[in-house]
């Protein structure tokens, strides 16, 4: 059965999508078979994997209003993994789950039927969080935390920590945090190295040995619609998610 992790941050612009591609494509590079979920509006893992997120007949937004099996919504990537897609249409759901029973375990309902099929399912999350994230979390059996070496992301971790734990007492008691990941980190930079330390001596080791650098080739690769790893292999960003996705696999391997 899959391990589920949600990819989140409310804070915008910490490389969570970055996160979220890469390190399906990285995991599938390992032959673990791997379904990345976009659960973000803008759609931007779905486009960053390849997919086109406005030409499909299903996506996240007809599976959580039970309009559409899942497995209709699910499409294969150049990268060897799977993809639901999302759209501006997921906006609505928002507003239309409001009124629904039982509307904070729609993913996790959904998931249940295909979970036997995978490894790892990711789901990337909007940088909010809203009823989607509440979805996502709810579905998940841990969290993964991208983050930005920076004083505002500490204001902002306490938040998350303090909703992953609301979401445990109320919905999913077996919801962990798997890890904070520190990305766009630049070693020439006191404050990055500053806050580092301080995340590795209040979350142990929970902070992920990688480390995510700044690197172009990560900030070029969605915009041609692949992972970094078909786009330059031996970037220093595909390098360091290759790292991650075997950091993760010896995690599970301990577990």
């Amino acid at each position: 059965m899959a391990k589920v992790f949600s990819i989140t941050n409310q804070k915008g612009g910490v490389g969570k999508t970055t996160t979220a591609i890469n390190m399906a494509a990285s995991l599938a590079r390992m032959d673990q078979k791997i379904l990345l979920v976009d659960l973000d509006p803008q759609g931007n893992a779905s486009v960053g994997s390849g997919v086109d997120r406005d030409g499909q007949k299903a996506t996240v937004y007809e599976v959580l209003m039970h309009s559409s099996p899942i497995a209709d919504a699910i499409v294969r990537t150049e990268s060897a993994f799977d993809v639901i897609a999302s759209n501006r249409e997921l906006s609505g759901a928002l507003i239309e789950l409001v009124s629904e029973e039982h509307r904070e375990f729609r993913m996790r309902e959904a998931l249940q039927s295909i979970r036997d099929e995978y490894d790892f399912i990711l789901i990337d999350c909007p940088p909010s969080l809203d009823l989607l994230t509440v979805n996502a979390l709810v579905a998940s059996d841990a969290v993964v935390i991208p983050m930005q070496c920076e004083y505002f992301a500490l204001e902002g971790l306490t938040e998350l920590v303090n909703t992953v734990r609301k979401i445990r007492l109320a919905f999913n008691p077996d919801l962990s945090i798997e890890g904070l990941l520190r990305t766009m980190f630049d070693r020439r930079n006191s404050l990055s190295n500053e806050v580092s330390t301080q995340l590795k001596k209040h979350f142990g080791d929970k902070v992920y040995q990688t480390i995510i650098p700044r690197n172009i080739r990560l900030a070029e690769a969605p915009s041609y619609g692949t992972p970094v790893l078909n786009y330059d292999k031996r970037s220093k960003g595909a390098m360091a998610y290759l790292a991650l996705a075997g950091e993760i696999m010896g995690r599970e391997a301990i577990q």
